[in-house]
């Protein structure tokens, strides 16, 4: 079972979804806590130093999805190299 799961989809313009990963782009880069603005509300993450990704492309039937995958463990130092 997820503790948590939060799941949008909606249309947006090219310049609506830059807008949306600027704001991502720029939470990941000051790290800690990174509020996202997620249209109806804001989700609030702890964003670590070092974290998994993913990027997937697929083109089936006429369409193309880009998916961008990040992932990291709850509980995890912001660095590797600090010891509590």
């Amino acid at each position: 079972m997820k503790d948590l799961e939060f799941e949008q989809k909606r249309m947006l313009s090219r310049a609506e979804a830059a807008d949306q990963l600027d704001a991502l782009a720029a939470a990941l880069r000051r790290g800690g806590q990174a509020e996202l603005d997620l249209g109806p509300g804001k989700l609030t993450l702890r964003i670590p130093e070092e974290l998994r990704t993913e990027i997937e492309v697929e083109l089936e039937d006429g369409e193309i999805e880009l998916e961008i995958e990040l992932s990291w463990r709850t509980g995890q130092p912001d660095r590797p190299d600090a010891e509590s």
